[in-house]
């Protein structure tokens, strides 16, 4: 089987520099530096403004690696140049969210406030008319998407009538109340 993830090179956009030194591979951009750990089973070359990633076996954890290392690279590459963004929409009556420096506050229908320290590298802003959708940006995918999914979390959205917080491209299996 090949890996019709990892036979694609990565191509790097311009303003990056990628290097690879210790079984690490770093990219530097405008958004700051991202790096990822390779693993000993595949090959990451810099060739002509793209990198390309080969597993040195036909053994099966070398195969899976192939593809997995590739998008670990395109992420990180991604990451230092564009950013990635996750936006969250807070749906419900009296339910907000606030910036207060570097603290998310949140109102979510319970007795208390929520407060999310937001993470360094990660940028949280407000969106839409009164804050309700929060936008979600930083260079590192998995810490932004990550982050998403704890203040998801805090309340989720229900079926009836879709209160909570959530993706702004989920869709929300909506349910009809009881009849009488």
């Amino acid at each position: 089987m090949m890996s019709r993830v990892g036979q694609n090179p990565v191509a790097i956009p311009s303003g990056v520099e990628v290097s690879i030194a210790n079984d690490v591979l770093t990219a530097k951009g405008k958004l700051g530096e991202e790096s990822v750990a390779l693993a000993g089973v595949v090959e990451v070359a810099i060739e002509e403004n793209e990198v390309r990633v080969k597993p040195l076996d036909d053994s099966k954890f070398a195969r899976s690696m192939w593809g997995t290392t590739r998008s670990l690279v395109q992420n990180a590459v991604t990451g230092v140049s564009e950013g990635f963004t996750r936006r969250l929409v807070v749906n419900g009556v009296g339910y907000r969210a606030q910036v207060q420096g570097s603290n998310l506050n949140l109102q979510l229908g319970y007795s208390h406030d929520i407060n999310y320290p937001v993470p360094e590298g990660i940028k949280v802003a407000l969106e839409g008319d009164r804050g309700g959708i929060i936008a979600i940006t930083g260079a590192n995918k998995q810490r932004v998407g990550q982050m998403a999914s704890e203040i998801r979390s805090f309340r989720k959205p229900e079926p009836y009538k879709g209160k909570g917080v959530r993706y702004d491209d989920e869709y929300i299996f909506r349910k009809e109340g009881k009849k009488k």
